[in-house]
């Protein structure tokens, strides 16, 4: 089917819409972000219109920068762990029957609807010291007493980790369902092993797709805002944390403002990234 080009501002019509809502709810709304990121704030606590850099230069102190530093490094660790986790599982679901793999991709979807705060307070539970899991531990004579497992990092990574999960497996398992089994069928015949032709033939096969999965859970994983708030201490706060702590807590809106609007770009930045791997693996 050959596609037209659009000879009339009517054949447009069906954009309009989409349009306007990019416009009514990005456009200003990051346009305004944008504006109030250059006020100056008042000793008050208030703001008044004016075009300073200030609140960019503050954002590149130690500390901030420190804080920038952190939140890109757990959102890589979380983008790593969940496909070094999700790509395997996802490989190995679709080589069972149709019924299993779809019992499982209903669970993922049922996960899918627990809020960030019913995870955040379920893994808190679940790392306490009265009711956490160390008191299985001492059951079975692993610890001699329980212990609590948070606040800290591996309890935020780990929160994370399994609130981006599901998302990770079911954007891997269109590409792996449709990848072509003779492929493993001749490394196999080969001589190939089952876990080398894992690694030499699947994984190659859908090196875009790993990528843009990564992509994907990072910026997923950098506006993490309740659980490094539940499971973390202060020092493990990302950037949306502090954004709402300047914003709202210490009335710093043109500072929360010039650092929201960093973390923005970034996302946007690497959603482009993301298309454009898209469209190069469309193109192989």
């Amino acid at each position: 089917m050959r596609r037209e080009a659009p000879k009339s501002v009517a054949d447009y019509t069906p954009l309009f819409f989409p349009a306007l809502m990019l416009i009514v709810f990005f456009v200003v709304p990051f346009s305004t972000m944008i504006a109030v990121s250059f006020f100056k704030r008042n000793p008050s606590g208030f703001y008044t219109p004016d075009f300073v850099f200030d609140n960019y230069a503050r954002f590149l102190s130690v500390f901030f920068g420190g804080v920038l530093g952190f939140s890109l490094m757990l959102a890589v660790l979380v983008a790593v762990c969940c496909v070094a986790i999700a790509f395997p599982f996802t490989y190995l679901l679709t080589r069972r029957p149709r019924h299993v793999q779809t019992l499982w991709l209903v669970g993922l979807l049922s996960v899918l609807s627990l809020s960030e705060v019913i995870i955040g307070f379920a893994w808190s539970t679940l790392f306490s010291r009265t009711a956490g899991i160390t008191n299985l531990f001492v059951a079975i004579g692993l610890m001699d007493k329980p212990v609590a497992l948070l606040p800290t990092f591996g309890a935020v990574l780990t929160g994370m980790v399994y609130q981006a999960l599901p998302y990770t497996i079911l954007v891997l398992y269109p590409a792996l369902v449709r990848l072509d089994p003779t492929l493993l069928e001749a490394a196999r015949t080969l001589g190939a092993s089952p876990v080398r032709a894992f690694f030499n033939v699947v994984a190659p096969a859908l090196r875009n797709t790993i990528v843009a999965t990564l992509i994907m859970v990072f910026v997923f994983a950098l506006g993490s805002y309740l659980l490094p708030q539940i499971l973390g201490r202060p020092q493990h706060w990302t950037l949306s944390v502090l954004i709402t702590d300047q914003a709202i807590y210490q009335s710093n809106m043109p500072f929360g403002a010039a650092m929201a609007v960093f973390l923005v770009l970034i996302s946007l930045a690497l959603v482009g990234m993301t298309l454009l791997v898209g469209r190069k693996e469309n193109a192989l």
